[in-house]
């Protein structure tokens, strides 16, 4: 019985399978999960149905058991959505989050450094979130 926020088996072991640089994806319900994904890409779906699990929750539940140094989101413009700034606001002020437009964002996707494809529910578009995991200093390991 674990007693993290975060509870998920196959997400954990694949979250912890990540090192630092890798790619974890937060895809929304109309991101095209089985092909827009690199080779060493881990598909975990947590999209039960439209609306859960959402992008948010997903996102506090990773952000609990990795750090992130930097994140990407796709919109179809130069400007941040709702949902994005919702992210933002998770992962904090240190967290630096850059747009990507949509083709660009796919092609990243499908890097090789893609370790995590999470799958949610998230009906809002251009909700797709890309998190570079970040290092665990020893300090902070520690217990």
């Amino acid at each position: 019985m674990l007693t993290t926020y975060l509870t998920h088996p196959p997400l954990l072991a694949a979250l912890a399978a990540a090192g630092h640089g890798s790619k974890v994806l937060i895809a929304d319900s109309n991101y095209p999960h089985a092909t827009a994904h690199g080779p060493n890409a881990r598909v975990i779906h947590l999209n039960f149905t439209r609306g859960l699990v959402n992008g948010t929750d997903a996102l506090k539940g990773i952000i609990s058991v990795i750090p992130v140094e930097s994140a990407a989101v796709m919109a179809p413009g130069e400007d941040f959505l709702e949902v994005h700034e919702e992210y933002k606001a998770l992962l904090g002020a240190d967290v630096g989050v850059q747009i990507m437009e949509r083709f660009a964002f796919y092609d990243a996707c499908r890097s090789s450094d893609l370790a995590v494809l999470v799958a949610t529910g998230e009906d809002r578009i251009y909700a797709n979130l890309l998190l570079t995991v970040g290092v665990v200093s020893p300090t902070s390991a520690e217990h």
